[in-house]
C-alpha cells in the first residue's frame, strides 16, 4: 500500500501523535519504544487511530515512509498499542510490522479496539476497487485468530505496486491450508484490488508469491471452501517469522 496519498496531490501528509509528554517508562521499556517505533515518529502517516476516553490505551494503523529505503519487500504498516498508566505517569507499548492496513486492524481489534473504531482515513490510500475488496477487507479485520502469517513481500515498483502475503490455517483440517492474499495499486485509477486464493501446501502458495512478484503468476487458485457452518477465515494475530530464503 504505497504511498499514502496520490503522488501529485499537494495535500499535506499529517504525523501522528503519541501523546507520551510527561509519561515515563523503565529504560528498558524506553529504549525499546524508541528503536521499534519512536525513531522514526516523524515519517509515520496515521491511516487509523482510536483513543479510549480515559485515555489509557490508544491504537494506531500507521503507514511507515521508511519503509521503502529498507530491506527489499519489508511490510510498511506499522500497528502500535500504547497503554497509559496516568496515575503513575507511565506507559507501556506493543507493535508490530504488517504487510496489510486490514491486518494491522485485526491485530488492534484483538488487543481491546473496538471493531468500529478503527477504520481507515478515507484521505490516505488508494481507495477499495470494487465490493470483492471491501468484504475481504472486513474479514480480514474481523476475523483474526484463524490463520498464521508466514510470508509477505510488498513491492513498491509504480509500474507494479502489489503486496502478497502467505498465510497458514491454525487448524490443520482446513480445505484450504494455505492461502495467499494480493493487494494490488492502480496507480492511474488510485485504487487498490485484493484477492485471496487456496494453494495445498507451503510450496504452492510461496511459489505463486514468488510468480507474482516476478510479474508471472496464473491466476490464483479458489478457495477451497469448508463444510456448512464453518466461519470464514481471515489473518492472524500476530505474524509468525518469514521462512528463510524468501529474501529478495
Amino acid at each position: 500500500m504505497l504511498p499514502p496519498i496520490e503522488p501529485e496531490s499537494r495535500k499535506s501528509i499529517p504525523q501522528v501523535d503519541f501523546e507520551l509528554d510527561d509519561f515515563d517508562a523503565d529504560e528498558e521499556m524506553y529504549r525499546d519504544f524508541y528503536r521499534k517505533v519512536a525513531v522514526r515518529e516523524d515519517m509515520l502517516v496515521p491511516l487509523a487511530e482510536h483513543h479510549t476516553p480515559d485515555g489509557a490505551h490508544s491504537y494506531y494503523v500507521l503507514f511507515d515512509r521508511t519503509a521503502t529505503w529498507g530491506h527489499p519487500g519489508m511490510p510498511q504498516v506499522l500497528a502500535v498499542h500504547l497503554q497509559r498508566d496516568r496515575e503513575q505517569r507511565t506507559f507501556a507499548f506493543e507493535q508490530a510490522p504488517l504487510p496489510l492496513p486490514a491486518m494491522a486492524q485485526s491485530w488492534l481489534i484483538h488487543r481491546g479496539c473496538p471493531h468500529d473504531a478503527i477504520g481507515l482515513n478515507p484521505e490516505f490510500g488508494p481507495q477499495p476497487a470494487d465490493e470483492a475488496t471491501r468484504a475481504l477487507e472486513r474479514r480480514l479485520a474481523g476475523d483474526g485468530d484463524h490463520y498464521a502469517m508466514g510470508y509477505s513481500y510488498t513491492c513498491d515498483d509504480p509500474d507494479d505496486m502489489v503486496t502478497v502475503v502467505a498465510l497458514r490455517a491454525l487448524d490443520e483440517r482446513a480445505p484450504s491450508p494455505f492461502r495467499v492474499i494480493v493487494e494490488e495499486v492502480d496507480t492511474g485509477a488510485w485504487t487498490r484490488t485484493l484477492r485471496e486464493g487456496g494453494f495445498a501446501t507451503v510450496e504452492d502458495a510461496l511459489q505463486w508469491c514468488d510468480d507474482r512478484i516476478a510479474g508471472e503468476a496464473d491466476s490464483l487458485p479458489p478457495v477451497r471452501l469448508a463444510a456448512a457452518g464453518s466461519r470464514s477465515v481471515g489473518v492472524a494475530k500476530s505474524p509468525a517469522p518469514r521462512p528463510p530464503g524468501r529474501a529478495r
